[in-house]
């Protein structure tokens, strides 16, 4: 007890400053923090960041000022911390590997929401899968395909692989080819498609469609067809240009040839 007093007589008033000083800091750090933490949510607001990932950015940048805060405030008392990090930082090192496929998934999961390569309702095609954008979540993308499957892909591999936004343009080309036989009239086909093509009112004008011939194959002269839409009218056109070309060509005379072979059979 002696010891203890004497201990204290000598450096009470000392430990008595540092504490108080430790938590004057810790109390003004911790207003600071939710000043900025504040400060920061209005900035995602005003930068239509989004809604899913605010709280949790907001939420990281508190929690990482904290413990920064923490630690100052520990090491004015005195206590050494050098020990400490080290345990922490080889207790992170151990985490990460075990979840380093998740942590993997999660940063994927923040690329896409910062800078939105796509969005709910786009259709895309990306990890051999095609289909709409149903719900973007932190760690998975849901997908549902044109036959009504649901499809979770893992967000690692979805931010740094190659994908296909069809939706992202507001305008999509339909590229068609229609064959003829050889001994039909080349202008008068032309003319078919493009009548056909200005039946459909959702074909636009501008760029002008496109009907040239692309190829003399063996049984047929084919014709590329190229037909400027709104990307929602993208389906009801294509399938509506293959069903009434093939009308009107029958309707008109024009024949649409199938491959076949010439034999010649010589008697010795």
């Amino acid at each position: 007890m002696e010891n203890l007093m004497n201990w204290i007589n000598e450096n009470g008033v000392d430990y008595a400053l540092k504490i108080g000083t430790a938590l004057i800091v810790l109390i003004i750090g911790l207003w600071i923090i939710n000043i900025i933490t504040k400060g920061i949510k209005r900035v995602f607001e005003k930068r239509d960041l989004d809604p899913s990932l605010r709280p949790f950015l907001s939420g990281l940048i508190n929690g990482i000022l904290k413990v920064l805060l923490v630690i100052t405030v520990i090491s004015m008392v005195g206590i050494e911390m050098t020990s400490f990090i080290a345990i922490l930082g080889a207790v992170g090192l151990a985490v990460g590997m075990a979840l380093s496929g998740t942590l993997q998934n999660f940063a994927g999961g923040v690329m896409i929401l910062l800078f939105k390569p796509f969005k709910v309702g786009d259709y895309v095609a990306a990890q051999g899968y095609e289909g709409i954008i149903k719900e973007i979540q932190i760690f998975n993308t849901i997908m549902t395909t044109v036959d009504n499957k649901t499809i979770i892909i893992p967000n690692g591999g979805l931010s740094t692989g190659s994908m296909v936004n069809f939706s992202k343009e507001p305008q999509r080309r339909v590229d068609l080819t229609f064959g003829i036989g050889y001994s039909d009239d080349i202008d008068k086909a032309r003319q078919i498609i493009l009548d056909v093509a200005a039946k459909h009112g959702k074909v636009l004008p501008d760029p002008a469609p496109f009907v040239k011939v692309s190829e003399l194959a063996d049984s047929s002269v084919n014709f590329a067809t190229r037909l400027w839409v709104n990307a929602e009218d993208y389906w009801d056109v294509f399938f509506f240009m293959n069903e009434n070309v093939k009308k009107e060509f029958d309707k008109q005379g024009v024949s649409i040839p199938f491959p076949q072979s010439d034999v010649h059979i010589y008697n010795k």
